[in-house]
């Protein structure tokens, strides 16, 4: 087995740039990471009988491993890659807000995995999107641009580290006008595809489908050609090649949300014969073990031989002393999901084993709630118009009703997430185990989103995992306040009652979000929210009103209007109007907003995507 030491590492450095031996470069393997933007596992054949065939990465299995629980974390691009890139929990750091407001510190003392690497000797290079939420730090690429290729590296014997990451397959690819709307140019057949359950079955929704299995296509077609150049390199067998989804994706119901097509990617490593040593899988084996996004920096420094700093929240699952039975016994995966764009929507999800559980925040918000972004598809635009001409099922409707607050799918019986659980009695047993490992990894990581994301950005992010740490009491005191709503009314009214009469408006925040999250079953703490109406801090009277226009016991678009002229924070106002446009299109009792009263005094990207949503500028 090849293990180093850093300061053997760093001997090797000054050998390897003192001399061209080919022998010492083969003493440490190359790393090439693989990239395909916005796609679950769901679309390629080699993991879904229904997907694209993808030759070239099944040429990759046959010489590797196929990882069948491989997981995001998160479902958007900027929050997952920012996990890949530090191998943390991002609500434990700071960077769990897409697009972010404000770039979080790397935590002290710690940097991007792939400067360990650099400084180890590795020539790092990046081809060539990045979107971090955290600030880089230096040392991270030797060469981070669309030319950016191991080719460039000084010294041919130098071994690399190299990310390309394939467009072809982002969502963007499918934000085409209905006059490109032609099945006979796809080389997919729209007959040969099947929609998923929560899916209308619409020539839209097909031809969107077909169009992106072509997309998928390309992308493997791309990824041959990499190959192809570490063949010509001599270097295909120094080298693990990682391919994965970028995260999860990218028709209605994906991309952006917890289900297993916004978090369960596609993973094959291929393992290079000069060190299959180092792995004790099978090339040709697949695996069921778990892995998760903040472990895969972590393996790729294992592989190298380089210790695993501490900061990070993953574990290697391929190297020395990574057991094929430790790897198959893991079990559990996280997912975070707080901001999207200009939407809100507080969500963590646990899988353990064949069981996923979801715990929505904010459950009175739709999933199908307005993001710009999301809505310039056809399918997503065709799907909401169904849904208001009265045209869906039951799980069609679902993506544009109130969520549960909590959530318990069986995925073996129930693969497309459609038929909650939760209120099973056969299955309150798994509920609550998976409920009390959800909450226990929340409070072990001082998960920071009990805050709002206003308050983090003013009093956070010069230093969040300090500020996490510093204050993990109070994190429990506002998740403990949240998880009332778990409860029968009843059995939380008393809590609910001395949170609304606490002097922390964070408890207030949280207690209201319960009551909206109760209904018209809080009705005897109406008179309590009327009251907050007047309260000092802006959030507090956000969602006092919000929990009584859901009940309809007042109109809150003007109470909101009169919130947002007031604050002087865009953060705030992004919250605000992500109320605003809720009453607007999916509360229960819906209520226009008079946009000529909306006089704010910020502005903001956000903002201005929210404003041009309700004046009908899009």
């Amino acid at each position: 087995m090849r293990q180093f030491s850093f300061l053997a590492l760093m001997g090797a450095t000054f050998l390897l740039f003192g001399s061209t031996s080919r022998s010492y470069a083969a003493e440490r393997p190359n790393f090439v990471w693989l990239l395909s933007e916005d796609n679950s596992k769901h679309y390629l054949e080699l993991f879904d009988e229904q997907g694209a065939p993808t030759p070239n990465i099944a040429a990759l299995a046959r010489d590797g491993i196929v990882f069948e629980r491989a997981f995001s974390c998160s479902p958007v691009c900027s929050v997952a890659r920012t996990t890949l890139m530090t191998g943390c929990y991002g609500p434990r750091i700071g960077t769990q807000f897409h697009r972010k407001i404000k770039t979080a510190p790397m935590p002290e003392g710690f940097r991007m995995f792939p400067a360990y690497l650099r400084d180890a000797g590795y020539y790092t290079t990046n081809n060539s999107k990045k979107d971090y939420n955290a600030v880089e730090g230096k040392g991270v690429w030797d060469q981070s641009s669309k030319n950016a290729s191991w080719r460039k590296r000084p010294k041919q014997d130098q071994p690399f580290f190299h990310m390309q990451s394939f467009g072809q397959s982002h969502e963007s690819s499918l934000h085409f006008p209905q006059s490109q709307v032609k099945p006979e140019n796809l080389q997919t057949s729209v007959d040969d595809i099947t929609l998923a359950d929560y899916h209308p079955d619409t020539p839209i929704f097909r031809y969107t489908l077909a169009r992106y299995h072509d997309r998928i296509r390309e992308i493997d077609r791309q990824i041959g050609n990499v190959v192809s150049q570490l063949k010509e390199d001599g270097l295909l067998e120094d080298t693990f090649i990682f391919y994965f989804g970028d995260h999860g994706g990218v028709l209605p119901r994906s991309k952006g949300y917890l289900y297993e097509s916004g978090l369960h990617v596609p993973l094959v490593v291929r393992v290079p014969k000069n060190f299959q040593d180092q792995v004790q899988l099978e090339r040709g084996s697949r695996t069921q073990g778990f892995v998760q996004f903040f472990d895969f920096g972590p393996t790729v420094l294992h592989l190298a031989g380089i210790d695993v700093p501490s900061e990070v929240d993953g574990r290697p699952f391929l190297g020395p002393k990574v057991l094929a039975e430790e790897l198959a016994a893991r079990d559990e995966a996280i997912g975070y999901a707080d901001r999207f764009d200009e939407k809100y929507d507080l969500v963590r999800s646990l899988r353990k084993g064949r069981f996923k559980y979801i715990r929505n925040y904010q459950a009175f918000y739709p999933d199908g709630l307005q993001n710009n972004y999301r809505y310039r598809m056809l399918a997503y635009s065709q799907w909401r118009k169904m849904h208001a001409e009265g045209k869906l099922n039951g799980a069609q409707r679902a993506f544009f009703e109130a969520k549960p607050v909590e959530a318990l799918y069986d995925l073996e019986a129930d693969p497309h997430e459609v038929n909650n659980l939760a209120t099973d009695p056969q299955h309150a047993r798994t509920l609550v185990q998976l409920r009390k490992r959800l909450r226990s990894w929340l409070d072990e990581k001082h998960d920071l989103s009990a805050y709002p994301d206003s308050h983090l950005i003013d009093h956070a992010l010069e230093n969040p995992t300090r500020f996490g740490e510093e204050n993990a009491a109070q994190i429990r005191r506002l998740w403990d306040t949240a998880d009332l709503a778990l409860l029968p009314f009843d059995e939380a009214r008393p809590e609910l009652e001395k949170a609304l009469a606490s002097s922390d408006p964070l408890q207030k925040y949280w207690a209201l979000t319960a009551c909206s999250c109760f209904g018209k079953d809080a009705a005897p703490l109406y008179a309590a929210a009327r009251q907050l109406l007047e309260d000092e801090h802006p959030l507090v009277r956000l969602r006092a009103a919000e929990f009584l226009g859901i009940t309809g016991q007042v109109n809150p678009q003007p109470l909101l209007a009169e919130i947002l002229n007031d604050v002087t924070s865009p953060v705030e106002a992004l919250i605000i109007l992500n109320s605003v446009v809720y009453f607007q299109d999916a509360a229960p009792q819906k209520y226009a907003v008079d946009t000529n009263s909306l006089k704010m005094k910020v502005k903001s990207d956000g903002v201005r995507r929210r404003l041009d949503y309700l004046t009908g500028k899009l």
